[in-house]
């Protein structure tokens, strides 16, 4: 017996959801645009505020949280000291 399995579209970065841009406003809110078109306004203050972890407290600094870049479509902070999954992103709300 001979099993074969065809792995169509199985990490084709086409499909892949990734950001594109982002633009941090102000107040702790990043304003996301997706590889597929859509976009979304991500308010991190709850999350932030709420956290106890001093490694994510420290980006109550505003100047320290605004200063993230893209990596392989997806938002870091300071070498991935602070990364979400994109799925939180894309859903528009971070869980603890």
């Amino acid at each position: 017996m001979r099993i074969i399995i065809e792995y169509n579209n199985i990490d084709d970065e086409a499909n892949q959801l990734k950001i594109d841009s982002a633009k941090y406003l102000s107040d702790y809110a990043i304003r996301i645009k997706f590889n597929d078109g859509s976009e979304k306004l991500v308010d991190f203050k709850p999350f932030l505020s709420k956290s106890l972890h001093p490694s994510i407290k420290k980006y109550l600094d505003e100047n320290q949280f605004s200063n993230f870049s893209l990596t392989d479509g997806n938002l870091n902070w300071n070498d991935y000291d602070l990364i979400f999954p994109i799925s939180d992103l894309y859903d528009g709300k971070i869980s603890a």
